[in-house]
């Protein structure tokens, strides 16, 4: 029987839904603070689309583009402008920025209170700590639809293909965080006999930006898979899964498109309300 497809549109809509509805009983409108530097097209994109969304939950977007050439220097007083900025809730650099620039180092700047991408030192540090804090999106995404959909992580063997601080990393942290309670294994590209790791997962969750890596050989029969990858193709836009034949042999998976992507925008802004309520002490 094909899989159960966990629709990531749906529970975004579910998760934009309740923060617009808490952001219309503030007596304030919070504000996420975008910042685009270069003319990259994909990166465009997402900003159109994360602004959108901010503004159909009532969040005040503040948008600023910088050109490729900008020196460190200058996006650094950028970021320290935001950062004293009262009306601005949350700050989000776009990433990967251009050559010549040091994301780290921006990435710390950003007060840890406003971090609404959740990469900050400070933020990541609470997560080691399974203190709360502000999640990376993407990972926070990933918890929600497994909570939507009522997938048990208690008790469960999750499997995590990828360790980048963006998603594997603080994913497999939560994964196994207090009240989640999975015990995990993370796998990479130096993972030796891969599919003999992902094989034993009750939870696979793959990450590592490669076109239809993870195929039915590496799937336990009946397994959550979730496919966190967007490769563009000559197909198209693919995942890190070969979604035909797995979802014959699992009990439920994320497409790509529609899966996990929608979640991190939604994240966002669950991020931004909660940064916000946290500022202004509401």
């Amino acid at each position: 029987m094909a899989a159960q497809i966990l629709d990531g549109k749906e529970v975004a809509a579910a998760v934009k839904a309740e923060v617009e509805a808490a952001v219309a009983h503030l007596d304030y409108q919070p504000g996420l603070a975008t910042v685009l530097v270069g003319d990259d097209p994909a990166s465009h994109t997402y900003v159109r689309g994360k602004r959108r969304d901010a503004g159909e939950v009532g969040i005040r977007s503040h948008h600023h583009e910088l050109a490729a050439d900008t020196r460190q220097g200058d996006l650094e007083s950028l970021i320290d402008d935001l950062n004293d900025d009262d009306q601005v809730d949350g700050v989000l650099v776009q990433l990967p920025l251009p050559s010549g620039l040091d994301s780290e180092s921006i990435v710390a700047r950003i007060d840890p209170a406003k971090d609404v991408d959740g990469l900050h030192p400070y933020n990541l540090g609470l997560l080691v700590l399974d203190r709360p804090g502000l999640r990376p999106c993407t990972p926070g995404g990933i918890m929600r639809i497994l909570d939507h959909y009522q997938i048990t992580t208690r008790g469960s063997r999750a499997v995590v293909v990828g360790r980048s601080f963006l998603v594997g990393r603080p994913l497999a942290l939560m994964l196994a965080s207090r009240g989640a309670d999975a015990t995990v294994s993370v796998a990479h590209s130096r993972t030796t006999d891969l599919a003999a790791v992902t094989a034993e997962a009750d939870i696979l969750v793959a990450a590592v930006g490669s076109p239809s890596l993870i195929s039915a050989q590496h799937v336990r029969e009946g397994a959550v898979v979730i496919d966190v990858g967007i490769n563009r193709t000559d197909d198209g836009l693919v995942g890190d899964v070969d979604f035909e034949s797995v979802s014959q042999v699992a009990s439920a998976i994320t497409p790509v498109p529609g899966g996990v992507g929608p979640m991190t925008r939604a994240m966002l802004l669950a991020n931004t309300l909660a940064a916000a309520r946290a500022r202004r002490g509401s």
